[in-house]
């Protein structure tokens, strides 16, 4: 580890120049080796909804719910930083490999700017239209006060969560994720020391959760901002914004399937919670803690993923197929093994987990326990499919890759959950996802098998 992230400091825009390192050193520590910050970046950005989902769970049912109501929001926001960071940092990173730094400064400061101004369109529209969206994201009457107080101040914050995720992954992309994780690790140790400041000591209840949050994201947006002028990363400056066609169409490009992903995961929500509504504020809060679970869960395997990325990418071009499908089966390996030991020990302590969220509330725990033992059922199989989908986005299987990663909130869940509750009523509600997940690794195991063939013949040609 120590010394792949010192060739990165000592030659800061030489990402491209690791050649050597990522095609000869042993797959599974040069993983290890990326995937550590990487892994602490992806759990401490899901750990912000989660320590808002515990502090605000000790306050009511309605303010939980609230907060997985508000979820869908934040899913939108993140998807619009995600869609520029990928298509930003994708195109940097080439520049950077050919020499190109100063088209790699422009598309940093283009990538910043238009992020940055989508998150205040999304927080001027929203703030303006704040009761009919509340509504309209699942809010029952009870729900709605909760929901205007805690989405109008995280509205307020969007422009810098948007900017904050470009920052983040152009960091990651120049081979310094390192100094993103730094930025992100501050912001969420700031929300959980805010969080029961704000809650209890000031008594301002959910709006003081928003208020945490936001206040940890604008720190998180300026120590980016501070890490971006140091170990040789590209500072952004307003001067090399350049909102030319070419570079739009390069960020479309590589942020597209980001934001596929991640918007097909915010409509889910929104769905899950209307139909979750109809049986009450309890199930809208027992489900929307069983979500914050799984996102914290599955956050180590993508921080996994994302490791192997690069490994896979430089090892796949130099046609060392060999070493791509060695470090595919170490990551499948590892990331089953740590799903099914959180699946052993969810199956037995449900209760206690769901009651962390919310304790005292029988009902809510009791929603929470059955969705989360029917979403442990198919937790295994995210191993595959979350690694898969990883590989085939790095490898260039892009209709593959697009298709697989809108199966599992996209094409599967959303027929799911108008179908299944109206079969099984609220079990139909709490087991939606686990079906979504079997059968999004029904079809991901033959769009990974054949291309993982082709890479075995291909080597054998070579030999």
């Amino acid at each position: 580890m120590h010394s792949l992230f010192h060739l990165h400091h000592r030659h800061p825009h030489r990402a491209k120049d690791n050649f050597t390192v990522l095609t000869t050193r042993p797959v599974r520590r040069l993983i290890l080796t990326l995937a550590v910050p990487t892994i602490i970046s992806m759990l401490v950005t899901s750990f912000y909804n989660m320590a808002d989902t515990y502090f605000v769970g000790k306050i009511n049912t309605q303010s939980t719910a609230s907060v997985g109501i508000v979820f869908s929001v934040m899913s939108i926001i993140q998807a619009i930083g995600f869609f520029f960071g990928h298509g930003s940092g994708n195109f940097i990173s080439r520049k950077l490999g050919a020499r190109e730094a100063d088209a790699a400064g422009r598309m940093a400061a283009t990538g910043f700017f238009f992020a940055f101004g989508a998150g205040v369109l999304l927080a001027v529209v929203g703030l303006a239209f704040l009761t009919p969206l509340s509504v309209a994201l699942g809010s029952t009457p009870t729900i709605l006060p909760y929901t205007e107080r805690y989405l109008g101040i995280i509205l307020l914050g969007a422009p810098f969560m948007t900017a904050s995720l470009v920052l983040n992954n152009q960091i990651r992309f120049q081979g310094n994720a390192l100094y993103g994780m730094v930025g992100i690790v501050s912001g969420a140790v700031i929300n959980v020391g805010l969080d029961p400041l704000f809650i209890f000591t000031f008594g301002m209840g959910v709006t003081g959760a928003a208020l945490a949050t936001v206040l940890s994201q604008l720190c998180s947006f300026v120590l980016l901002l501070l890490m971006c002028r140091r170990g040789g990363n590209i500072p952004i400056r307003t001067s090399n914004f350049t909102p030319s066609w070419a570079f739009v169409r390069e960020i479309i490009s590589g942020g597209t399937p980001s934001l596929m992903r991640q918007g097909l995961a915010s409509l889910s929500t929104i769905l899950l919670n209307v139909a979750a509504g109809v049986y009450g504020d309890a199930a809208i809060a027992g489900m929307s803690i069983v979500s914050r679970i799984g996102m914290f869960t599955n956050s180590f395997l993508i921080g996994f993923g994302q490791g192997f990325q690069p490994v896979c990418g430089f090892n796949y071009g130099a046609k060392l197929y060999g070493r791509v499908r060695q470090g595919f089966w170490f990551c499948v390996q590892v990331g089953f093994c740590f799903l099914l030991a959180c699946t052993v020990l969810g199956m037995g302590y449900a209760e206690e987990i769901v009651s962390l969220f919310r304790r005292g509330d029988p009902e809510v725990i009791a929603v929470g326990a059955d969705a989360l033992r029917w979403q442990f059922i198919a937790y295994p199989l995210g191993a595959w499919v979350i690694i898969s989908n990883m590989m085939l986005q790095t490898i260039r299987k892009s209709v593959r890759a697009t298709i697989l990663s809108s199966a599992r909130q996209g094409l599967f869940f959303i027929p799911l959950i108008f179908i299944l509750p109206r079969l099984l009523g609220l079990q139909g509600v709490e087991m939606c996802q686990a079906v979504a997940d079997c059968l999004t690794f029904c079809l991901a195991v033959p769009l990974t098998c054949s291309v993982l063939s082709e890479m075995k013949r291909q080597e054998q040609q070579a030999a």
